[in-house]
């Protein structure tokens, strides 16, 4: 407490040299537009509203391709559960990066156990904001790469609804219904997002379905008087995926990409999330603005699926006869493992913001109180494999790391400051404390009256940044920055060890004219690089819980980023580029950990490019590609260094059609062909074997607006 006593007079005294820019001062956006996203004292970008619709997106990890900066590691092919890394915070389970929903965490549990088993259905989402550099430090707790905020539907000014509804191969429907408006001081938004698909791949010897079925809804109500506001939003979804995380042998997946070995047909994933926050806002004067905000999330899931299917696959890929024929099912074997990975997540916490313009200072300050906590309690079936056929036998009760606690304590404090020090030059300063307290306790017995083992930690770090832009004239400006960044170890940290901490460079320039032209150097050195161990993002050392610590680590390198509006007789032609290059390497030998100076990083990619593209007519017929490009990624530390190519990724090139046409001011029908030339390629190779991206998908739909 005393800390915490000491890290606010610090953001007091600090109040009249840290700030951040305006627009990330807002609760909800923490950028706002495109322009905004153009003019930050950091990075930044904004996928909006238009090209949310005109992509008729529905899978977060294909509108994220777009985004300079972003390495995605697919796994289903629907983007259920992202893997998403933002420069050096690499994408297990998106655990490295701090994900928010209308500002506020969103993560299972952002402190002890971030990795995103739950995210929010993107195509419920009105904008995304990724945010680097740092202007992040104002967000937490990951701080190293990055943050990404998904904007909801807000509250139209008048009463108005709109239904978009896309029906295509694999049954694949998703429809999106929302209802909104505004009475006097009081509004409301009722919506529904409904996604289902029987799913791309073949179970050997069965019939099952291999896709999903997902229910969303949302409401808000809001309360508007003079000088003061409420928000409320509840927020409620479920999911039931047939999806594994078994894969498939290199032999196998030349032969059939869409193939799924029999073990994997119990696989189901069941899961129920729901929300709520409520905003208060309250303007003591035209300066000086207060909100706070309380929020609350839980998430219970039950992923039952085989477990270490990976080993018959390793084996089989090294030649092994035996193991061949159990995944084939031509080998009877008794005692397979199929675990119910069964948890409960709890998030909660109070938000308080001061947002302040003194002459040429715009001063945020705040701070946050937060708990989050996991409930592990994984029973264990056995069955044998004879003739093909799956035959339960017995099940174990959960003990040790399959009955456990996990729970985390924070306190964050925040300074920034905004200070416009010449018309031409805008400097940046940010503060961030973090104290974090984490325990786990593991239970020697299902009645959890003998415990087993327990583990605590306790650390705080004290995080500052500085940026600036700086305007050569009306079309050129210049920025730069550096912060400390921080990832918090999770609920399984030991008394001893330490948080993953770094020092974070970029620089660069950017040109607004008729073209937008953005070129932006990154920098981060590393003193102690962590992975976040799971069973779907298993560590570099094999590990599936804990963390992996790889020592020192350096991961530099450059994104660009191009966009303009041409015009070719009657015709509009947007187009908007990107591309991302990245070295990302140990920088010193850690021979206790069995990893070398020169060894690259996991699941960051070199390259990364996107181009979208358009034609756009005055008669309402428009037509657009969307083409992304992934270079090739390590699966474990080091695969440069004497690795096959069983340790690694391939890199994959894909592109989107997209053809719109408006019958009228209020409906629209259009066509979309995923993966147009039908290119499938290895995207991963965890947890437990090759996986492919979607193949060629065509879905027909309409929008109408009422």
């Amino acid at each position: 407490m005393q800390r915490c006593i000491l890290a606010a007079a610090m953001a007091a005294a600090l109040s009249t040299a840290v700030q951040a820019n305006n627009e990330s001062l807002e609760e909800v956006t923490i950028i706002g537009s495109r322009e905004a996203a153009q003019n930050l004292a950091g990075s930044g970008s904004v996928v909006d509203f238009e090209q949310i619709q005109i992509e008729s997106a529905n899978d977060i990890n294909q509108l994220l391709k777009t985004v300079p900066g972003i390495y995605i590691l697919e796994e289903d092919g629907y983007g259920l559960r992202p893997n998403i890394g933002i420069r050096a915070a690499t994408s297990e389970r998106s655990s490295k990066i701090t994900l928010m929903e209308d500002g506020v965490l969103i993560a299972p549990a952002p402190y002890s156990n971030p990795a995103a088993y739950y995210f929010p259905t993107a195509m419920r989402m009105h904008s995304i904001e990724v945010l680097k550099g740092a202007p992040l430090l104002r967000y937490g707790p990951q701080t190293t790469g990055g943050v990404i905020n998904m904007v909801s539907t807000p509250i139209p000014d008048e009463n108005t609804g709109a239904v978009n509804f896309a029906y295509g191969e694999n049954a694949e429907v998703d429809t999106l219904a929302n209802y909104g408006g505004r009475a006097g001081a009081f509004g409301y938004l009722v919506e529904t997002a409904q996604r289902r698909s029987d799913g791309f791949k073949d179970i050997d010897r069965s019939g099952s379905d291999t896709g999903y079925d997902i229910e969303d809804y949302l409401v808000k109500l809001s309360w508007e008087g003079a000088r003061q506001s409420l928000l409320f939003k509840g927020q409620y979804s479920q999911e039931t995926s047939d999806e594994t995380y078994l894969g498939l042998t290199d032999d196998d997946f030349n032969r059939d990409e869409d193939r799924r070995y029999g073990l994997s047909e119990p696989d189901e994933m069941d899961n129920d999330h729901h929300g709520y926050n409520l905003v208060y806002r309250r303007e003591f004067s035209d300066s000086i603005d207060m909100s706070v905000t309380g929020y609350y999330n839980e998430f219970s899931r039950n992923w039952f699926k085989l477990n270490g299917g990976g080993k018959f696959v390793d084996a089989a890929n090294a030649g092994d006869d035996f193991a061949r024929g159990v995944l084939d099912g031509s080998q009877d074997i008794e005692g397979l493992e199929y675990k119910h990975n069964n948890r409960d997540y709890e998030s909660k916490g109070v938000e308080l913001n001061f947002d302040m313009a003194f002459g040429k200072h715009q001063l945020a300050l705040g701070g946050r109180v937060h708990r989050d906590e996991m409930d592990r309690f994984q029973r264990r079936d056995y069955y044998d494999q004879v003739d093909g056929e799956l035959f339960y036998v017995s099940t174990t009760a959960p003990t040790g790391s399959n009955n456990r606690e996990e729970k985390a304590d924070a306190v964050s404090l925040w300074a920034v400051d905004s200070w416009q020090v010449t018309d031409a030059f805008n400097l940046n300063l940010a503060m961030r404390y973090e104290d974090v307290e984490s325990q786990r306790k593991e239970w020697a017995n299902p009645q959890r009256t003998e415990l087993g083992g327990r583990r605590d930690n306790d650390n705080d770090e004290l995080l500052p940044g500085a940026s600036f832009t700086y305007d050569l004239g009306d079309s050129w400006q210049l920025l730069a920055g550096v912060h400390e960044g921080f990832s918090p170890l999770g609920g399984g940290a030991r008394e001893n060890e330490d948080p993953e901490t770094s020092t974070n460079w970029e620089a660069g320039i950017r040109y607004r004219g008729s073209w937008f032209v953005e070129a932006i150097g990154f920098y981060s050195d590393f003193d102690n690089k962590t992975e976040n161990c799971s069973d779907a993002s298993p560590c570099s050392d094999g590990s599936t819980t804990g963390t992996f610590n790889t020592g020192k680590a350096e991961i530099y390198g450059v994104e660009v980023q191009a966009g303009s509006q041409l015009q070719l007789a009657d015709f509009v032609v947007p187009v908007d580029l990107m591309y991302t290059y990245t070295d990302a390497t140990v920088s010193e030998d850690n021979l206790e950990q069995g990893v070398r100076d020169g060894d690259k990083l996991a699941a960051i990619p070199e390259n990364t490019f996107s181009l979208r593209l358009g034609l756009e007519t005055a008669m309402g017929w428009n037509n657009y590609m969307v083409a992304k490009y992934t270079d090739e990624m390590c699966m474990n530390v080091g695969c440069n260094n004497g690795g096959t190519r069983f340790d690694r990724s391939e890199d994959i090139f894909v592109v989107d059609y997209i053809s719109r046409y408006a019958i009228n001011d209020a409906a629209l029908v259009f066509l979309k062909v995923q993966n147009l030339f039908d290119q499938q390629d290895i995207v991963s190779r965890q947890p437990d074997g090759a996986r492919p991206n979607k193949p060629r998908t065509a879905s027909l739909g309409v929008e109408y607006r009422f």
